[in-house]
């Protein structure tokens, strides 16, 4: 059973899980790049909570406001 002063840490865990599988979803699709940098965004969350997170927001704003840009996707 868990208490409350657990709560912090399953959600620490639960963002880097979801970023984790952001990253999956990334290289699944054909966005190496993307994938990489979640990857990385998830191993930097482990130290810096909630830094995954705003990466694959960021990522997901970026791709909404240049959807096109240059033609390609560059992330």
């Amino acid at each position: 059973m868990s208490t409350v002063s657990n709560i912090p840490d399953m959600l620490k865990d639960l963002s880097i899980i979801s970023t984790l599988v952001d990253a999956a979803l990334e290289f699944a699709r054909g966005r190496p790049k993307s994938g990489l940098l979640l990857l990385g965004a998830a191993a930097v969350s482990n130290r810096f909570p909630g830094i995954g997170t705003a990466a694959s927001v960021l990522l997901r704003l970026y791709r909404r406001f240049f959807p096109n840009r240059g033609g390609h996707h560059v992330l």
